[in-house]
């Protein structure tokens, strides 16, 4: 029974640090993620360095550096909590094996010494012969019969305990050299954020020189955002109207051919039943669901929520979705992903559909594609390998993004829509 208590214990304790460990491989994967993001902010940083125009650049990947610095530092308090913990688990592990440990050797001594003391044939009979009865008798044999044996299994515990004792105190050691290890490590990473932090000092100190020039360059990348959220609203608008105007005539063109076939066979025209027709009333999505092929086209891009790819090959979320603010404390609004990819990086669409819009917006070009009711927006390219009208197929490729002459950056902006509302793109992209 014993045993078995013991045994439950070890399953339990092994299942815990199993967890622990699990934890653990996700925050040293995330570690090495930062750190090598760090290491390529880092090394874009340095080739901006002596470069006059593009200081706001340098202010930018400060910024990110500043705020991977503290993640990564937030990563390493993590792994430390988890060391603790495997640390605190493995001492009362250790504990409870000496204890039991312990008792094993106790219980072994006192059968050694039983054995010793009737080790004799004279001194078993006496053993057998003192019972007060027959079944006291027959059971002091059987225990004389199978103490040899016990006695071997019991040591067999001891030398186990032993080795597994000697296992989780060299484990606990190496736990402790990577706590260790792990506090050097943040010590490095917050003296290399206060250095940053002086850095994204000095940096705004000069940026303070050309604040007018700043702030007209800030405007202008507002003015650029607004004007594009027009164009993809006025692109999707027209859409609608058009989807509209196609399914009344549509519907007048079956209730005047249904007129005229029961009027070729004598029957009464007000007999005729009337199609379905779109309306004023009728809701967008019924609207741009109005035909067979754009119903299908709705569902198939519905059915890829989640697994839609990204618009650039290579990229990664610089301005998500939702409501944010900028370096002034400006509250703003973003309806999709601003994307950061490499310099002339092709352009391709998530899913197939038609081309709808292409346009101009302070040097820049904006493509809008249709796929039902939904509706995918790209934004700052530099240029376009489509027309209005053109049948477009998953991953085909649509422009290059356009790179920033300031920042020297180059960013594609991606919107989603469903009808005339903006949708986050993190819930239909598939993960990067």
């Amino acid at each position: 029974m014993k045993f078995l208590k013991v045994l439950f214990f070890l399953i339990f304790v092994f299942a815990a640090i199993a967890a622990h460990a699990q934890s653990s491989t996700e925050l040293k994967h995330q570690r090495e993620e930062l750190t090598k993001q760090l290491e390529e902010l880092n090394h874009e940083y340095q080739e901006t360095v002596n470069n006059k125009k593009t200081t706001l650049k340098q202010l930018n990947i400060l910024k990110q550096q500043i705020a991977l610095h503290e993640e990564k530092i937030n990563n390493i308090n993590s792994q430390v909590r988890n060391l603790d913990n495997q640390i605190s688990e493995s001492n009362n592990f250790v504990h409870n094996l000496q204890s039991q440990l312990t008792q094993l050797k106790t219980e072994y001594a006192a059968m050694v010494l039983f054995t010793y003391r009737n080790q004799s044939a004279y001194n078993k009979l006496m053993f057998i012969f003192a019972a007060k009865d027959f079944n006291q008798a027959y059971k002091r044999l059987k225990y004389l019969q199978q103490i040899g044996t016990y006695r071997e299994r019991q040591a067999g515990y001891i030398q186990e305990t032993q080795t597994e004792l000697h296992v989780k105190i060299n484990e606990l050691d190496k736990t402790k050299k990577e706590k260790s290890s792990l506090l050097v490590d943040q010590e490095k990473e917050k003296e290399t954020l206060g250095v940053e932090k002086n850095n994204q000092v000095q940096v705004v100190a000069d940026l303070s020189k050309h604040e007018g020039l700043l702030k007209q360059q800030q405007q202008d990348v507002q003015r650029k955002i607004t004007k594009t959220n027009r164009e993809i609203n006025a692109a999707i608008r027209r859409e609608i109207e058009e989807a509209r105007r196609k399914a009344e005539e549509q519907a007048k063109a079956e209730q005047k051919a249904a007129e005229a076939k029961a009027k070729a066979e004598n029957k009464e025209v007000a007999a005729v039943s009337k199609p379905k027709t779109i309306t004023k009333n009728s809701t967008t999505s019924e609207v741009l669901n109005a035909t067979p092929e754009a119903a299908k086209l709705s569902s198939d891009f519905l059915g890829n929520r989640g697994a839609l790819p990204w618009p650039v090959a290579n990229g990664s979320v610089k301005q998500g979705f939702g409501i944010y603010y900028d370096n002034e404390g400006i509250k703003n609004e973003s309806y999709g992903w601003d994307i950061k990819t490499n310099p002339g990086a092709s352009v391709r669409a998530v899913f197939q559909g038609q081309v709808t819009r292409i346009s101009n917006v302070s040097g820049t070009f904006l493509v809008v594609i249709k796929h039902g009711e939904y509706f995918t927006a790209y934004s700052n390219l530099r240029s376009y390998t489509v027309k209005e009208g053109q049948k477009i197929n998953t991953k085909e490729v649509i422009g290059t993004v356009a790179t920033d002459a300031t920042t020297g950056e180059a960013i594609v902006t991606f919107d989603l829509y469903k009808g005339m509302t903006p949708v986050n793109p993190k819930i239909w992209l598939a993960p990067n």
